[in-house]
């Protein structure tokens, strides 16, 4: 592994030493540091450290799923919380069948309400724990993902990359999409805005209408006109009348306002 993978694992093992003490420590009044009675929770200890392990691998092999798919083009609220729902749900197919296992071997008994509400405290923590392990790297990400990200832009036989920080807006025009970068210049791609919509990070660029995508830098100045619609107009550094009347439905006018804001 790199360092900076040895770094990752060094990280997750300290917070995982110091949530399981945590948590035995404060399950039972016995384990209480200031209690004469006093005694380390080695199995509980021990428990709560294997277990660790098994969700952070679960989390862990879920986690580069959704960067790979979701978290590199957009960190969003609505992604997280997807991220955060399927890595419980696999963790309850795991818990469920093997609480049940235990107790059909240690006493016969298969304890349905016992099993649920182990389950349901056993979420909670996994919340607190997947939180403080992927809390970082996710804010990471979403940094990462409205300021040093590119897209590759096609056109025939070339090939540019352009960081979302250089992009104006894209459009349509006779069929033939365009980047429009800061400086007013434009270059043909062989992308349709519906495939740019899907790429880029939408809480840099907003799809306008059927013809316009607009990054949020770019907007100069939005105006409200007849039928709760707005007119948006963008920075004069882009010198083109094709600009002068990019208009947001009423339909799209909340969430524009929403996303711009």
């Amino acid at each position: 592994m790199s360092r900076s993978e040895w770094r990752h694992w060094t990280k997750k093992t300290i917070a995982l030493i110091i949530f399981s003490l945590v948590v035995n420590h404060l399950a039972a009044s016995h384990s209480f540091l200031d209690g004469e009675s006093y005694r380390f929770p080695l199995v509980g200890f021990l428990f709560t450290i294997i277990f660790a392990i098994v969700v952070s691998i679960i989390a862990d092999f879920n986690f580069k799923f959704y960067k790979q798919k979701y978290f590199s083009k957009k960190v969003e609220i609505t992604s997280i919380a997807k991220f955060a729902t399927s890595t419980l749900g696999y963790i309850s197919i795991i818990y469920i069948p093997i609480n049940i296992l235990l107790g059909v071997f240690v006493d016969g008994k298969v304890r349905l309400y016992f099993t649920l509400v182990g389950l349901l405290i056993t979420l909670l923590i996994c919340v607190i724990f997947i939180a403080l392990l992927y809390a970082k790297s996710l804010y990471d990400l979403y940094k990462t993902s409205i300021s040093d990200a590119q897209i590759t832009i096609e056109n025939g036989p070339k090939i540019k990359k352009i960081s979302y920080e250089y992009i104006a807006c894209f459009y349509s025009n006779n069929k033939i999409v365009f980047t429009v970068q800061s400086d007013g210049s434009s270059i043909v791609t062989d992308f349709t805005l519906n495939e740019l919509e899907e790429k880029v990070n939408n809480q840099l660029f907003f799809r306008a209408n059927r013809q316009f995508i607009i990054h949020k830098d770019a907007v100069d100045e939005i105006e409200k006109i007849e039928n709760g619609k707005l007119r948006i107009r963008l920075k004069n550094l882009i010198q083109n009348d094709v600009f002068s009347e990019i208009t947001i439905s009423r339909y799209k006018r909340k969430a524009f306002i929403d996303w711009y804001k």
